[in-house]
């Protein structure tokens, strides 16, 4: 009784919820820019190199230069065009977007490990500490909600915004029946590559911010390989959120959460293997994956019609 007292204290509830939000920050960054992607109809299974490059780009700037923000920008920069590149090969050249992406996650991740060989060892300058005064030290919300990186709330402005934009703005409602129709949002006059690479970019941007939140925030260190997986969660919670945008927010906090709780499981010498708590918030998303997959139906209601197709304006 003692013990299971001890695991769920005020104070560990409050860092628990604290590091679920850090978590689920990484995987949610990704899955937006992923869902905006999907969005224009195009899949990009490339976040994991994506987000990998941009870890060591972000990680490297942040030790040369000292600037959380200039680490940031060149983060997102290596995913834009990363992502620009991807995008050029699949919307101009129409080569297939499944294994153009796997080849872009296997080229970050072999560019990412090259590039990193000599910062192993390296260390960023001392962290600022981010602290919302008189909020941050209230007691237990103070500690669980108000103690994060700025990069934690702009993501969730980010996934409001992102729903008002696809919802309600005119150039949402265009990128939508991009993804949805180009053939008649061709015949309409918009320049639907055009939009389609933008859509790209802007992913890879995200996906590019959640790669140097990794290496500058979440673990500031670099690391060969330490987006571990990161990439492919965030690719599957694009269905799980059933292209919502909203949803992406519950899905990145639910692993985040499940992810946390394995490692304050194991902090607490709970008995149960090591190798199975760390698997957890993978075996969770296959659950989440499977369940929702009984119904094709809910799936296809949101999910963009000419996903991962390619378009011919000639034709």
């Amino acid at each position: 009784m003692n013990e299971v007292t001890s695991f769920i204290t005020a104070d560990s509830l409050a860092l628990l919820i604290a590091a679920t939000l850090n978590a689920g920050t990484v995987v949610a960054l990704a899955a937006l820019g992923l869902l905006l992607n999907e969005r224009a109809g195009v899949l990009n299974l490339g976040a994991e190199g994506m987000m990998l490059v941009a870890a060591i780009a972000g990680f490297a700037t942040g030790v040369a230069t000292g600037n959380d923000w200039l680490a940031f920008g060149a983060g997102a920069l290596a995913g834009a065009v990363m992502a620009g590149v991807f995008g050029l090969l699949v919307i101009w050249l129409n080569t297939n977007q499944y294994a153009t992406g796997l080849a872009l996650s296997l080229f970050g991740s072999g560019l990412s490990a090259f590039v990193g060989i000599r910062y192993t060892q390296e260390r960023l300058p001392e962290r600022p500490h981010f602290d919302i005064p008189w909020l941050s030290d209230l007691p237990f919300v103070g500690t669980a909600l108000f103690k994060h990186h700025p990069l934690v709330y702009i993501a969730v402005l980010l996934a409001l915004g992102m729903t008002w934009f696809l919802m309600r703005s005119r150039p949402g409602l265009v990128l939508r029946a991009v993804g949805e129709s180009p053939e008649s949002a061709h015949a309409l006059g918009y320049a639907v590559r055009p939009i389609r690479l933008a859509a790209v970019m802007g992913g890879g941007a995200l996906c590019g911010l959640a790669g140097a939140f990794i290496s500058l925030s979440y673990t500031p260190m670099w690391v060969e390989g330490m987006v571990a997986g990161k990439g492919w969660i965030a690719l599957a919670l694009t269905t799980f959120a059933t292209w919502r945008p909203g949803r992406v927010l519950l899905g990145a906090y639910l692993f985040g959460g499940v992810t946390m709780l394995q490692f304050q499981m194991q902090g607490q010498g709970v008995a149960i293997p090591s190798q199975f708590l760390t698997m957890l918030p993978y075996v969770a998303t296959i659950v989440v994956l499977v369940l929702i997959s009984r119904n094709p139906t809910w799936i296809r209601l949101n999910m963009p019609a000419s996903l991962g197709k390619p378009f011919h304006p000639g034709h």
